[in-house]
């Protein structure tokens, strides 16, 4: 009985034999069969192949990501600089590492995962395969291509889907590996949005705000008791999450980037922003606790000069933060109930009005503030 030869996405050969998936493709779509026609594509290129930008799970570097999804530079360029920059940053190597040793074990074991995603029209006209799982699997290949020094480009296995799922996506992330707070966040997100069938803008500059359209949104009734098994957490560590997205993108990228943990984020949230960037960094370099951190900042609050809330601004925000949470902590279910009450007090004693131009002001500079994030 012959032996089947295992398949090796990195093996240098001649492959003119083999039909082009990217001919099939179009093939298919020029006879007006539609993409439904294609059902299995065994083999593309990585330069056929585009990543999901908006996928929850960030792994290229922020000006390496901007400048490969504008079009400035290709998968083996982004690569090069992805390795140049692990060389002077322990962050990114570290993840540079992981993704080296399975393009490693594609060249000594072969691919036993396919690449799954959907043909798409590219900026120019042409068919790109869109990356739905196995980003991860992508990068790798052309990390490796890089390091190697390949002279030809290497095959990788791809399956096309019909209809791409974020639920699958965030699946195959959590499995892949365990995400960050930052991206755990985006999940949840991202998963909200696709529930309420919210598709991302591609003229979106930043990712991050795609993302952030939910903290704008009511979420519908039954969608966190939906959730729940997806991502493994309770409502209230959902929405506890949902919360970091109120930072400033470079620092989410930050954060996302060193897997600082979401007790130590929070901490840094309950400080005044003008802090945040200045406590995270110390956060990282130091290497800081939850605890420490909020050790720091009690600490800091008590300090006369420095930037902490005055008085009656504390008083004001502890007494909403209390508010916020009391609503936000509770059942889905129950919101509605707590707001009607609230609602029903204040007229009791005569502060609607009052209340109606303070809350006004207070969304006036909430949104204003949200604009430059």
């Amino acid at each position: 009985m012959s032996k089947r030869k295992r398949f090796n996405p990195l093996e240098e050969k001649d492959l003119q034999s083999m039909v082009d998936p990217t001919t099939q493709a179009l093939e298919a779509l020029e006879s007006g069969q539609g993409l439904e026609a294609v059902q299995r594509i065994e083999r593309l290129r990585p330069s056929q192949m585009m990543p999901d930008r908006f996928q929850p799970r960030r792994l290229l570097p922020g000006a390496v990501r901007q400048r490969f999804f504008a079009g400035q530079i290709d998968c083996y360029q982004a690569a090069g600089e992805w390795l140049a920059l692990a060389a002077r940053d322990p962050a990114w190597r570290e993840r540079v590492d992981e993704l080296l040793a399975m393009g490693a074990s594609f060249a000594d074991h072969g691919q036993i995962k396919p690449i799954t995603g959907r043909w798409v029209a590219g900026r120019e006209g042409e068919f790109v395969f869109e990356i739905e799982t196995g980003e991860r699997r992508f990068w790798a290949a052309c990390l490796w291509a890089v390091k190697e020094g390949l002279k030809e480009e290497p095959w990788l296995r791809v399956e096309v889907v019909d209809r791409p799922s974020r639920e699958r996506q965030v699946l195959e992330n959590r499995h892949a590996q365990s995400p960050s707070a930052v991206s755990q966040a985006c999940e949840i997100a991202a998963l909200i949005l696709a529930s309420m069938g919210v598709e991302p803008d591609p003229k979106v500059g930043d990712e991050f705000d795609y993302f952030r359209q939910v903290a704008r949104m009511r979420v519908p009734r039954g969608t966190w008791p939906r959730l729940e098994p997806i991502m493994q957490l309770s409502t209230r560590r959902m929405q506890q999450l949902l919360a970091l997205l109120n930072l400033p993108s470079p620092l989410l990228e930050l954060a996302d980037r060193h897997r600082v943990p979401e007790r130590v984020l929070r901490e840094v949230l309950a400080l005044p922003p003008a802090r945040w960037e200045r406590a995270l960094q110390r956060a990282i370099r130091q290497g800081m606790t939850a605890e420490q951190v909020e050790q720091a900042r009690k600490a800091g609050a008590g300090r006369k000069g420095d930037d902490a809330l005055r008085q009656p601004e504390r008083v004001a925000f502890q007494g909403l933060r209390r508010f916020v949470r009391a609503v936000l902590n509770a059942p889905p279910e129950m919101q509605e109930e707590i707001l009607a009450g609230v609602a029903d007090q204040i007229m009791v004693e005569g502060l609607d009005e009052g209340l109606l131009d303070v809350m006004e002001a207070l969304v006036r500079r909430l949104q204003a503030r949200r604009r430059r994030l």
